[in-house]
């Protein structure tokens, strides 16, 4: 049996310092995590919906809806935790991303039945 614990081993492609990776997220300010994790929905449903440089090679319009949905939430959810400096772009995207999924779908859905429409009303467009 080896005198060694876990986290006295040497950091290896599989086996991760956790301790380490704990230390630096505990660093990092809600608001930070909270931005960056709806830049990554922003960015996932915008590749589910088509919207990048690839095109339909992605597109998934089941995906992207449960995309946009969480994003919604998210942003519903932390809506007095973080500033209007850092809420209204993030809305924003939200709004086109919305308006995008609109577009793309053959049998849009009605206004107020969108993805993530129970959080922010009816989106027209």
């Amino acid at each position: 049996m080896s005198e060694t614990s876990p986290s006295d081993t040497p950091e290896t492609p599989g086996n991760p310092d956790f301790d380490a990776m704990a230390r630096d997220i505990a660093e990092v300010p809600a608001v930070e995590v909270i931005v960056t994790v709806a830049v990554n929905l922003m960015s996932a449903a915008a590749v589910k919906l088509g919207l990048t440089e690839e095109g339909d090679t992605f597109k998934d319009l089941d995906e992207a809806r449960k995309l946009v949905h969480a994003l919604a939430g998210l942003l519903d959810a932390s809506a007095t935790e973080i500033s209007s400096f850092h809420a209204a772009p993030l809305r924003d995207g939200l709004k086109s991303l919305q308006l995008a999924f609109r577009e793309a779908s053959l049998v849009p859905d009605e206004p107020g039945q969108g993805p993530g429409e129970k959080y922010t009303g009816p989106i027209y467009g």
